[in-house]
């Protein structure tokens, strides 16, 4: 998780891939793809990466989806996302009823 909250402060663009700006989906895909892990470049293709993972089981690393946003479990019901231009990318608690996915593996 260290890797990925480095970035908390980083600007949120609308199709922006990279820590100078940067949507969900593109931060997701940043951090991931920093571990070798390939993660869908959508927030809706998002939701059918890796394995479900009821919210009992999260565990650091997975990732979240609601409908069109997407973020990185931190563990302890936080999580890590880019939110929009006005917040940028930080770390906030768990909101709604996300779908957890684990993309890393065991």
């Amino acid at each position: 998780m260290s890797y990925a909250r480095q970035f908390v402060g980083a600007p949120y663009v609308w199709g922006g891939i990279t820590p100078a700006g940067w949507d969900c989906i593109g931060f997701a895909h940043y951090v991931y793809a920093h571990h070798g892990i390939t993660v869908a470049r959508s927030s809706y293709g998002a939701q059918f990466n890796g394995t479900y993972v009821p919210a009992s089981q999260a565990r650091p690393g997975d990732m979240m989806w609601w409908p069109g946003h997407v973020g990185i479990y931190t563990g302890n019901g936080s999580h890590i996302a880019a939110w929009n231009p006005s917040m940028g990318t930080q770390e906030r608690a768990v909101w709604g009823s996300p779908m957890y996915r684990n993309v890393v593996g065991d």
